[in-house]
This record gives structure tokens, C-alpha cells and sequence, in this order.
């Protein structure tokens, strides 16, 4: 079963199924008219807000908002009250900041369009082989869009994320989309690179140079002819790439672009064309038979609740909640794995929101080039829905993630907390992330700080995770001089906790619980530390872990959203 391609996005053209009906009915040039009428005017204006915070790296000011948006502030400050609402941004102090929970939206583009599901372990193969960046993207009108990023950590290394948007002259992938382009698109490429000379419109890349794209039309002419391209230093000075298609078994169209990302100091590109294309082609071969043997996939479940959920909100938060915004980006969550593309009617009855909500919504989305209308009487969803937050949270770690949610934790209990990691030889436990308490008396470990994990709360959680049940013959773990019985460890595995009483250090005691990734593994534990004249063994289990617990959740929660399709290091 081929995997959905990402062509529609490419379409000079936006069609808008007229009042009553599931499907197109009539041909409007995009932008060549403001909103059509029955456009949802706060979706427009939340979905303006969600595009600035992206662009400004995910954190701005409410009058900053103001400014970039042209909205009054009022107006602001119920869009993004909604926004915190949804957990698609939180409040932090004078600032709007994006969470996790807004790659929601592009989580359910890349899992309708199944190609990173489907081809991304074959680019992770070729970049740990090759030892260098591997990436696939997409095209998206004019551009070319990222959905899968296998990055290799180094001093000097690709920056580029998932959902970041690039000029298709300035790149090899845009060389090879450039092949199927017709009349129109060139059309429209010529006219934006006129009224963009700098490339403002593409702020994941540097201002453009007059000479910075050459004779794009001969590149992609050598690109039809050759099957491959290379990017000799179009983005920026020293980065360079080879980039081969990936092709649709149902239709021969380019599906995606599989490309080595590198610089000038480890190849040239001349270098990449040589040594590195033809094990890139391998992968390729692979990839697309992928595609022509994978089955299809069973739908999963469709959200649930939503209507009920935002109104619920509106008779809780009043005029605050905009229930329109909130209904608006629901719609695109409809659409998943199994869902690439619904009938209004689906969409409706997904989100259980009335046709004509839904359809306003999906009208709306379709003006902003979310939504793309087929002539089968379906909607999909767009690339574009990845400049919906995703870019700057892709690159997300694991502290970064839970700081906010490790502060809380500290503001509510007036006690210290901390995120901690296994190092890779299991005997310690490496801090990562904190946030203290305002108390004269308090635990402060700095992060980074290493401590043996069997005289820990945070590494008893994780050794319990790691060490599997007992066995007679096993001798007790010891980490550092600390030896820690079985017995105890198949207790905490039993509780899903770990109290430390006075072991680390006189008068500390610290209770811990595990931070799971989406396969249920402990990548991590979080604590609460106390003084043992604050609170007795009985308080902690009874007044710290629930706490500790929700918190986990909540870390848990933000790390598989962010993960489903990057990869968010521990540390």
C-alpha cells in the first residue's frame, strides 16, 4: 500500500466546497481574494498567533504578539488564554510560550502522510553508516518542507528541523520537485522570487545572496536528466548535499527527497556525488520498496470528546475561552494514521462537531493552505500544518521538557525536585534538570552533578527498571561502594517508587518516581527531596507522591508527543 504523497500542497489553486456540500464545487486563485465569507475570523487570527510564536522560536511577549500580528490586545490575550487551555502554549510569566502539545497538529500530518513511519529508519540507517546528516522532505508549494531529520551531534552540525521551510532554488530537493512543476508553478516561483529577493519568507535559512541560486531552471533541467541533485553551498557557505528521489509506486511522482547533509570540510561536492550517492541510491531502492510492500495501515482511534471538552471550557472560562479557535484546531486532529484524507462528514463525526462547524473550520483551514480539498470529495491535510509550532520544538530534550513542569511541582510544594538520568555504565545517576525551593534550608544539586544511583531515590526507580526480576544466583547491584538487594529493588519495581531515608546524607529523605517513553521504558526518574524535620516517611508517600506522580504524567505525556516522530535526547 503506497504511502499518501505530499503533491496536493503543491497546487497553484485552493477550492472551497460551496454551502451544503462535502466536496469542491469551484476554483478560487489562492490569494487572489482576502477570506472567503464563511471563514471562522478567530481561527484566522489564532491561527496568525500560533505562526508568529513559531517564527519568533516558540517564546514571545503578548505586546509582541501585538505587534506582529496587527491584532488589539485584548484580542491577544483571549487567543492565547484559549491556546494555554488547550496546552497548546503555557503562560510564563510575561511570556506566550509553545508546548509540546501543539505537535499534536503536526504529529497528525506526518502520520497521515506515513512516510516518516515508513522510510524514516531507513535514513537513520544511512546516517549512522555514512556518519552524516540524512533528511527527507517534501515539497510545499514553492518550497520544500522537512518531515524527517537523522542528525549527527556534533560541534559543527545541520540545524535544519522537521517542519522547517526552504526556497526550493536553494536547495537539491527543490531541484528534483522542480522537475514536475507546470506553467503555473513556475509561474508562481518567478513571482515570488521577485517580491522576495532576501527570502524573508523562509526564516529557516540566511538572507539571499544575488548569486546565491544561480540558474535554477538549468539545475533542475540536470536534475530531470540525471535522477539526482546536489547542493553546492545554495543555503549557506560550507553546507552541501546530494539528494536522489524517492518515487510513489501508484503514480512515479516524487513522494519524498532523501538527502546526505554535510559540509565542505569533511566533502565537497563533488566529494558527496562520488563517494556517498551511490550508497544514498541504495537506501532509496529500499525505501521504495517499502512503500510498495507496506500494508495498509488499520485507522486509529479518532479524537474524542472535543466538542464536548470546548464546551465545557466556554461555560467554564466565559468570553476568555474562544470556542471557536479551540473547535477550529480540533478539525485537524480528525485526520491521522488510516485518516490521510475524510469526507466532511468524517470529519464531523471525529471531532463531534456539527457538519457545519466542521465544515467552516475546514474552509477556513483551506484559505490558510492547512487544508487541501480532492476531487474525490475528501480534505487532507497540508505540509503547512507543521508551521503550527512544530519546527522549534522538534529539536526539544528531555530537561527542556520538564523544567517547566519540574518548577511547578517546586512552586506547589515549597520542596525541591530533580530530573535525573542512568549514566551509560548503570552504577550513577546523572542530574539533568531541577528547580529549587525558597527555603533557607534545602537540598541544591547542580545539574550534571553524578551520584552513585543505589543511594538514590532517582537511580533506585531506574536500576528497578533495568535490572528485571531476581533470580537466586544474582548477586546484589552495587554501585560505588552501595550494595542494594534484590528485594528491594522488586519493592520499588512493586510500589512505582522509590523513598530514601537519611542514605545519601543526614536528614535528607527523597521519594522518586519514573518518566516513561512511549515504549514504557524508564528513560528517566523525578524526585522530591525534604528535610526529615519537615516531613515524616508517612507525609512523603502521602502528600509527595501524588504530586510526583501527576508530574511524571505530565512529563510523560509532553515527552510522547514530542517523540512520535523526533527524537528528544535525555539530555
Amino acid at each position: 500500500m503506497p504511502a499518501q504523497t505530499a503533491q496536493d500542497s503543491g497546487s497553484r489553486a485552493e477550492t472551497r466546497p460551496p454551502a451544503g456540500t462535502d466536496g469542491p464545487a469551484r476554483t478560487v486563485e489562492a490569494g487572489a481574494d482576502g477570506p472567503p465569507a464563511e471563514a471562522v475570523g478567530p481561527l484566522l487570527r489564532g491561527v496568525a498567533v500560533l505562526r508568529r510564536l513559531t517564527e519568533a522560536g516558540g517564546t514571545m511577549s503578548p505586546s509582541a504578539l501585538e505587534r506582529a500580528t496587527g491584532l488589539a490586545r485584548s484580542t491577544v490575550d483571549r487567543i492565547t488564554a484559549t491556546l494555554a487551555r488547550m496546552g497548546h502554549v503555557r503562560l510564563d510569566g510575561r511570556d506566550v510560550v509553545l508546548t509540546p502539545r501543539v505537535m499534536e497538529l503536526g504529529n497528525a500530518y506526518l502520520a497521515a502522510l506515513r512516510l516518516p513511519a515508513l522510510l524514516g529508519a531507513h535514513a537513520d540507517a544511512v546516517a549512522d553508516e555514512l556518519d552524516e546528516s540524512v533528511s527527507l522532505a517534501v515539497t510545499d508549494l514553492d518550497g520544500i518542507r522537512f518531515i524527517h531529520q537523522a542528525t549527527r551531534r556534533r560541534a559543527m552540525s545541520v540545524s535544519f528541523r522537521i517542519g522547517d521551510l526552504l526556497p526550493a532554488e536553494r536547495t537539491a530537493p527543490g531541484a528534483l520537485f522542480a522537475t514536475e512543476w507546470d506553467p503555473s508553478d513556475w509561474r508562481r516561483w518567478h513571482a515570488r522570487h521577485a517580491e522576495d529577493p532576501s527570502d524573508a519568507l523562509f526564516p529557516a535559512v540566511p538572507p539571499r545572496s544575488p548569486s546565491a541560486t544561480g540558474d535554477f531552471a538549468a539545475r533542475v533541467e540536470r536534475a530531470r536528466r540525471d535522477g539526482w541533485a546536489l547542493d553546492d553551498q545554495l543555503v549557506e557557505p560550507g553546507l552541501v548535499a546530494v539528494s536522489v528521489p524517492v518515487r510513489a509506486p501508484d503514480t512515479g511522482r516524487i513522494a519524498c527527497v532523501a538527502s546526505v547533509v554535510s559540509h565542505t570540510s569533511r566533502h565537497t561536492a563533488a566529494g558527496l556525488r562520488t563517494a556517498l550517492l551511490p550508497r544514498l541510491r541504495t537506501a532509496v531502492a529500499a525505501m521504495e520498496a517499502e512503500l510498495r510492500t507496506a500494508p495498509a495501515p488499520e485507522p486509529g482511534p479518532p479524537p474524542s470528546e472535543l466538542a464536548a471538552w470546548t464546551g465545557a471550557s466556554k461555560l467554564e472560562l466565559g468570553r476568555d475561552f474562544v470556542e471557536s479557535l479551540a473547535r477550529g484546531l480540533t478539525v485537524l486532529t480528525a485526520f491521522g494514521e488510516g485518516r490521510p484524507a475524510l469526507p466532511l462528514a468524517e470529519v464531523a463525526r471525529a471531532t463531534g462537531l456539527s457538519r457545519a462547524t466542521a465544515r467552516r473550520a475546514l474552509i477556513t483551514h483551506e484559505h490558510l493552505g492547512l487544508v487541501t480539498a480532492r476531487p474525490d470529495h475528501t480534505f487532507a491535510l497540508t505540509p503547512r500544518v507543521l508551521d503550527l509550532g512544530f519546527p522549534p520544538l522538534s529539536r526539544s530534550t528531555l530537561p527542556r521538557l520538564a523544567e517547566p513542569h519540574l518548577r511547578a511541582l517546586a512552586d506547589r510544594l515549597y520542596e525541591p525536585t530533580a530530573l535525573a538520568v542512568l549514566t551509560g555504565g548503570g552504577t550513577e545517576i546523572q542530574y539533568t534538570a531541577g528547580a529549587a525551593a525558597s527555603r533557607v534550608l534545602t537540598v541544591h544539586i547542580a545539574v550534571g552533578t553524578r551520584l552513585p544511583a543505589a543511594a538514590t531515590s532517582l537511580g533506585r526507580v531506574l536500576l528497578a527498571d533495568t535490572t528485571g526480576p531476581a533470580s537466586p544466583d544474582r548477586k546484589p547491584t552495587r554501585t560505588r561502594g552501595h550494595a542494594l538487594p534484590d528485594a528491594e529493588l522488586e519493592a520499588v519495581r512493586t510500589r512505582g517508587y522509590a523513598l530514601v531515608d537519611e542514605e545519601l546524607e543526614s536528614g535528607l529523605r527523597s521519594i522518586a518516581v519514573p518518566v516513561r517513553d512511549r515504549t514504557g521504558r524508564a528513560v528517566a526518574a523525578v524526585n522530591v527531596s525534604t528535610h526529615a524535620a519537615r516531613r515524616t516517611l508517612d507525609d512523603c508517600v502521602r502528600d509527595l507522591l501524588p504530586e510526583l506522580r501527576a508530574t511524571a504524567d505530565r512529563i510523560q505525556s509532553d515527552l510522547r508527543t514530542a517523540n512520535r516522530f523526533t527524537r528528544v535526547p535525555a539530555l
